[in-house]
């Protein structure tokens, strides 16, 4: 019977207040509201009057139009055409190879089917060998050549916004740019006249 008194009073009865906000506190509170609104009001009409230079730069416009950019791809395209072209070799015979099976492999002899099938299943597992090393390698050096063209291009867009006085000069990912503030052409003829 003692529990249920102790439960029924711990949790049926209101809070206690231990004492009353004084009418100052309040008032004073509300004062401090205020004021902190139209500081930040003010404050952000500051910010909006300011005149900030913004542009942007679309990377990958910059990559696929620029002259560097183009010098670079022709370079790689040079620098791997006759690993490009012994890889087509390689894959020509692997087809060759495969439909000669089609055609004749139930007309061949088991020893000789059997030889042909190993010969292409050693030919198959070398040309994906070649090709992923050739990826890989095409990759390799692509990433160097495009780290050397970001430095460069990074180069003149800070001797641009240095001249032409911009507080910030934007890069891609971003979801949403004006044309207006866009720079990309201004860097590009820039990077062709080096």
């Amino acid at each position: 019977m003692r529990s249920k008194a102790i439960v029924s009073s711990g949790f049926n009865s209101p809070p206690a207040r231990t004492s009353k906000k004084p009418l100052e506190k309040i008032f004073l509170n509300r004062i401090a509201t205020i004021l902190f609104g139209s500081a930040l009001l003010i404050f952000s009409t500051l910010a909006c009057a300011l005149d900030y230079k913004i542009g942007f730069v679309n990377t990958e416009r910059l990559f696929r139009e620029a002259a560097p950019a183009k010098r670079a791809q022709q370079k790689l395209e040079r620098e791997f055409a006759t690993r490009d072209a012994e890889i087509q070799k390689m894959s020509k015979q692997v087809r060759d190879l495969q439909g000669a099976l089609d055609k004749d492999g139930a007309t061949m002899q088991e020893i000789e089917r059997r030889n042909k099938e190993r010969d292409l299943a050693n030919l198959s597992r070398d040309l994906q060998r070649a090709q992923r090393e050739f990826r890989e390698d095409v990759n390799l050096r692509r990433n160097e050549e495009l780290a050397g063209f970001q430095e460069r291009a990074n180069k003149v867009i800070l001797q641009i916004a240095e001249a032409e006085k911009f507080d910030l000069i934007l890069q891609d990912p971003v979801v949403y740019a004006s044309q207006r503030i866009d720079i990309t052409e201004k860097v590009i003829k820039a990077l062709a006249d080096k």
